[in-house]
């Protein structure tokens, strides 16, 4: 079970358990940094005005970078790339 959870993901994309977790760590850490940006910019319209939209589309060029995997059984497409 643990195995499963822990290290099927990464080995089905062709990375270790270390790299896989740099990666989704990297790609979370830039989404919540963007998501603090679009609560100020709520707030404050004219600070960060484009800083979430700027992100997004560097995470979906990095993202579409990656190497694709065929999608798990059941897993919708769109969401078969890897993280």
């Amino acid at each position: 079970m643990i195995d499963r959870l822990l290290f099927d993901h990464p080995r089905a994309v062709g990375e270790t358990y270390g790299a896989h977790a740099r990666t989704a760590l990297g790609f979370g850490w830039r989404m919540v940094a963007a998501g603090l940006a679009c609560i100020i910019h709520a707030l404050i319209p004219g600070l960060f005005a484009d800083t979430a939209s700027r992100t997004v589309g560097r995470l979906a060029d990095e993202m579409r970078g990656r190497k694709p995997r065929p999608a798990p059984a059941g897993e919708m497409e769109s969401f078969a790339y890897v993280i």
